[in-house]
């Protein structure tokens, strides 16, 4: 229990608000929304934390963050401290901050929630993590690890391989990252706006990683500039983390028109590429007046709302059930509204209509109800006979999913794969392939930053005990024992 306050008055502390940029700013704008917590908001919201000896919130935590430690130490004024205990759990803390679904994780087991609002505990990791990056010179440098001899690789740089490469590292174990693109961050530079994640965020969570040694290499395509059998030879254990670069398509008649979109090739432009966003840029984006976007999760509110500021008058999100079954965040859908963005909810694309130049004119849909459950537990969508109509539009973008890129699988023909392509592993992300880990979105197949982190973490503790072993007997090769 925090000792400034009685238990009444911890109770009695509403939750705060982050202070966000205006709506009719920010849709013409790639400024962060959010714009994080003063210190005295921080520490009010601090003092709301029960401290319950049961810490309901870590075990809704995939990477097991020490939460109410944290807070406490935030609460009692040692900030150095607070970052010690988050760094200690959390490789990427700066990011989950502000990107990871809090509501329906850590927040949504908070004892407080019982009774009214949880504890902002997505807030308080965002301002211990801003803190740290302001006041680097107030803390003591992370010590280096004794090298135990052993050397890693890490297939892409993207949450899952980050957090992999920095649990290893703190092993102290040699590791290189290989990244297929010429900058680092994998999804979390290329897939998420900047009004959402500062690039300036994942450059300073880079550096940290490479203070403690971790070696990047980029434009290195595993499966094609190396094999996975390059690999074994030149390290003792692999990480694969090249995530789910392939977009599922919609399967109807037009979407190869011009104007099409798939989501990654959109957010790939923009983000990565500044296409439409600076004037030095080589890469081109086309956005007319209207466009539409195809989905409900995070990606597609992604995608309409860069689409937004990128000039589109009417940017709309088309989605095949109703607002209340979108997987994205509540955060983000209000964001959206409050942007100008049009939802148009219960309705499905059936054909991509052109112009005679082959453009993109038209979205042809039907509305849809909602039936029985299905096996997400979500009601199913079926189609309402004789409602079909047109759409009008000139970019569609596609963001109904992404599936695993097979570049580096394929080439890999023992390597256990599930019907979907997505790579098989056990309980703790070692694949069919002794020494070879697996995680993230080539093993989920597209699921939350949050997620893969967690996958990281949990194989980099499996690899570094597999290693031990080794270590302790010299004699044993990871790949030939």
């Amino acid at each position: 229990m925090n000792d400034s306050l009685s238990l009444k008055e911890q109770r009695a502390v509403p939750r705060v608000l982050m202070h966000e940029l205006a709506a009719e700013e920010r849709q013409h704008s790639f400024a962060e929304v959010n714009s994080g917590l003063t210190a005295e908001q921080a520490l009010s919201e601090a003092a709301r934390c029960l401290q319950c000896k049961t810490r309901p919130c870590v075990s809704g935590c995939p990477v097991g963050v020490s939460i109410p430690e944290f807070i406490a130490a935030l609460s009692s004024g040692d900030l150095p401290r607070s970052v010690q205990i988050l760094r200690r759990d959390n490789a990427l803390p700066a990011v989950c901050g502000r990107v990871c679904p809090q509501e329906i994780q850590c927040e949504a087991h908070c004892v407080r929630k019982k009774n009214g609002e949880a504890v902002a505990i997505g807030y308080l990791e965002r301002y211990v993590a801003d803190w740290e990056m302001n006041n680097r010179k107030l803390l003591l440098t992370e010590p280096v690890p004794s090298p135990t001899g052993k050397k890693i690789v890490v297939v892409g740089s993207g949450p899952a391989g980050l957090t992999a490469a920095g649990e290893l590292a703190r092993y102290g174990h040699a590791v290189t990252i290989f990244e297929a693109l010429h900058d680092c961050g994998g999804v979390l530079r290329y897939g998420i706006p900047e009004f959402r994640l500062p690039k300036m965020i994942v450059d300073e969570e880079m550096a940290h990683l490479s203070a403690l040694g971790v070696v990047i290499e980029y434009n290195v395509i595993i499966g094609k500039t190396l094999s996975l059998s390059d690999l074994q030879e030149q390290f003792d254990a692999i990480f694969i983390a090249n995530g789910a670069g392939l977009p599922r398509m919609l399967q109807i008649p037009g979407e190869n028109l011009k104007g099409v979109y798939t989501a990654n090739e959109f957010l790939t432009r923009v983000n990565l590429m500044e296409a439409g966003r600076s004037n030095n840029s080589m890469t081109p984006v086309i956005i007319r007046r209207e466009v539409a976007v195809i989905g409900g999760g995070n990606t597609a509110i992604d995608c309409v709302r860069t689409a937004r500021r990128l000039g589109a008058e009417r940017a709309m999100l088309v989605y095949r059930r109703s607002e209340a079954e979108m997987p994205a965040r509540t955060e983000e859908v209000r964001h959206a509204r409050e942007e100008g963005i049009e939802f148009v909810m219960l309705t499905a694309p059936t054909a991509i209509l052109s112009t005679k130049e082959g453009w993109v004119s038209a979205l042809t849909c039907v509305k849809m109800k909602l039936g029985e459950p299905d096996a997400s537990g979500r009601q199913r969508p079926e189609v309402v006979e004789g409602s079909d109509f047109q759409l009008s539009a000139g970019v569609v973008i596609n963001a109904v999913g992404a599936a695993p890129n097979p570049l580096l699988s394929a080439t890999v023909p023992d390597l256990p794969l599930n019907k979907s392509g997505t790579i098989m592993i056990d309980s703790s992300g070692e694949t069919g392939i002794h020494g070879v880990f697996a995680g993230g979105d080539i093993v989920r197949g597209g699921a939350t930053v949050i997620l893969a982190m967690g996958d990281g973490k949990r194989a980099a503790a499996a690899i570094h005990s597999s290693l031990s072993a080794h270590i302790s007997h010299p004699d044993k090769h990871c790949f030939h024992a």
